[in-house]
């Protein structure tokens, strides 16, 4: 049984793949925020989060699952709803307490690996444009017709994490190196503190808007 995709199927794939990691969303917004406020090691559970989000995602694909969210209005309405409020929520945590950058910074607890973990597969699986993207994203690459269809749509979905990695580890890193550089600035890192809490709100807008096709 052949359950891998054809090479030039995945050579396809890696190159969508790689324009949508390039792309902003509440995932990288999150890894870098926390990067910059509490370090690589933060930025990097929060990523690992959102990777296992991924193939939560991808599983329900490939089982069927996202499709009966999508299909019912009362649960991807629920989804948006909880989806948004995560965001706002984490909005209003950067404007209210700042970020880590701040001369007290000394005084506060940091924020422990498993949750920042958490928070990164929150804000993954409490997206319900990512469970929208995954049902028309993945399925572009397999026939229908195909008897092995779910075995080659879940190597796909976790295809995914490898390459998108070459892109958002870099990215998480430089955050760390930058944060260095911010912290002799207060004025600037409140400036960047309402930039990602308006960066989360506009992504919360997004979800809320979002329609099941």
């Amino acid at each position: 049984m052949n359950l891998v995709p054809d090479y030039a199927t995945i050579a396809q794939f890696a190159i969508a793949t790689f324009v949508i990691a390039i792309t902003p969303g509440p995932d990288m917004t999150l890894f870098v925020g926390r990067s910059l406020s509490q370090g690589r090691a933060a930025g990097l559970a929060c990523m690992a989060g959102a990777m296992t989000g991924i193939v939560v995602h991808t599983s329900m694909v490939a089982l069927g699952l996202s499709a009966l969210i999508v299909a019912s209005p009362q649960a991807f309405l629920a989804l948006k709803i909880f989806g948004a409020g995560y965001l706002v929520w984490l909005a209003w945590q950067a404007v209210r307490r700042g970020s880590a950058f701040s001369p007290d910074v000394a005084t506060r607890p940091a924020g422990s690996l498993w949750r920042n973990w958490a928070t990164g597969l929150g804000i993954n699986l409490l997206n319900p444009k990512i469970i929208l993207f995954f049902m028309t994203f993945l399925p572009q690459f397999v026939s229908v017709s195909d008897p092995h269809a779910s075995a080659k749509l879940l190597f796909l979905g976790l295809l995914f994490i490898p390459l998108s990695l070459p892109v958002t580890v870099p990215m998480v890193l430089a955050a760390d190196g930058f944060a260095g550089l911010m912290k002799k600035s207060p004025k600037v890192t409140r400036v960047v503190d309402y930039l990602f809490a308006g960066v989360f709100s506009a992504f919360a807008l997004k979800i809320l808007t979002a329609q099941a096709k």
